[in-house]
């Protein structure tokens, strides 16, 4: 018998989820104390689900079944049958925690209750609930119909028989699964902030512009998209807001600390695609370009790419994920071209430590600290084991 699953939130990450546990036979009943979104949401997944006819991913049949199986409700009583429950509303403690509470106290003993929180502590989201051992966090990625990865956070009070059921529902959904602490940014939030982060900071010492920065990390690294690209389309309010968070839950540790341009344009509003202005002004058919100085994009991505290669040191290091999952997890999470521990045996980690090495005499700076674990492997002339 499948699962029934509840939904929190009809916006496009929990209309996304929606779809997929819809999709693989499970009925679903998603939940929005504003009737306005739930009726977005409807015309989201029709729409969704037309595109998908349209290229015979599937027939008109399956279609009607899909959507059949989804019910769209702003009583929150209705949620009463559910076997797994995930809420995806906005990413504030305080409305997580009461919801939580509320929906507790609805569900049965055995319900799953599930945050899709991007980068807020687990355990603390389930703090108001009398039943912790059930509490895990599920992180989607957008679009969740897209995007294979995902997230299986628990936390301290989270049982075993959660998070190995969680794992294989996730599965049965045709996604990937990695494993992370209940801690800030979990795999790919904490290591992809360099990417960003340093990108803004060689941008903010006027070493290279937005084009510069963002073609070297397209032609030389082989990313989809360059940082500045990538945070206009991810949305500079998001972006900023999670790097403000991890910045803050890490004790305001400098290798997270958020930058004064970015913070300018979520302060003025200017978000990137969804705004039409971000880094890039997209009512301009006219956009900069690049310098060609392949010296200078060299020097680029050897920054962005050590910093990054550090972060996932550090990840594996403190047990945030195995190796194994922080490879999955930024090549299907954020769809690096290769998994950052791996990419880093190739070119050579004694390479890797000396760039960071300099960076750090040069700064003099915590924020350029090389991770322990990459020197200690650096030094010996060992790799990472995958």
């Amino acid at each position: 018998m499948k699962q029934h699953v509840g939904i929190a939130g009809a916006g496009s990450m929990g209309s996304g989820i929606a779809q997929v546990a819809a999709t693989n036979g499970n009925p679903v009943t998603l939940f929005d104390t504003n009737s306005e979104a739930l009726q977005k949401a409807q015309s989201s997944i029709q729409s969704s689900l037309d595109k998908l006819v349209e290229k015979n991913k599937i027939d008109k049949t399956q279609s009607n079944f899909i959507f059949s199986q989804i019910k769209f409700t702003d009583n929150i009583n209705e949620l009463k049958s559910s076997d797994l429950f995930i809420e995806a509303v906005i990413e504030n403690i305080e409305i997580k925690q009461s919801l939580f509470k509320n929906v507790e106290g609805i569900v049965s003993d055995n319900c799953i209750l599930a945050t899709n929180t991007s980068s807020l502590p687990v355990i603390a989201i389930g703090a108001a609930c009398n039943k912790q051992d059930r509490i895990i966090g599920l992180h989607f990625f957008n679009p969740p119909v897209l995007m294979h990865l995902v997230e299986v956070i628990p936390s301290f009070n989270t049982s075993e028989k959660v998070l190995t059921d969680s794992v294989e529902i996730i599965r049965q959904w045709g996604k990937t699964p990695v494993i992370a602490k209940d801690t800030p940014g979990f795999i790919v939030n904490r290591i992809a902030r360099p990417y960003y982060g340093e990108a803004l900071r060689i941008y903010e010492e006027g070493i290279a512009d937005f084009a510069t920065i963002d073609y070297a990390m397209r032609n030389i690294g082989g990313f989809r998209m360059g940082p500045f690209e990538l945070m206009d389309f991810i949305g500079n309010d998001v972006n900023f807001k999670v790097t403000e968070t991890v910045f803050t839950q890490m004790f305001f540790d400098p290798r997270y600390k958020p930058s004064i341009t970015q913070k300018r344009l979520y302060e003025g509003k200017l978000f990137g695609r969804k705004s039409n202005r971000g880094y890039y002004d997209y009512k301009n058919s006219n956009q900069p370009q690049p310098s060609l100085d392949g010296n200078l994009h060299n020097q680029i991505f050897d920054r962005i790419f050590a910093m990054l290669v550090n972060e996932a040191a550090d990840a594996l290091m403190m047990g945030i994920a195995t190796a194994a999952d922080i490879e999955t997890a930024m090549t299907k999470g954020v769809n690096y071209p290769q998994g950052l521990l791996a990419w880093a045996n190739k070119r050579g980690l004694r390479t890797v430590y000396n760039k960071l090495d300099d960076l750090f005499a040069y700064y003099g700076e915590d924020r350029y600290r090389v991770c322990p674990l990459l020197r200690k492997l650096a030094l010996n002339d060992e790799m990472f084991r995958i």
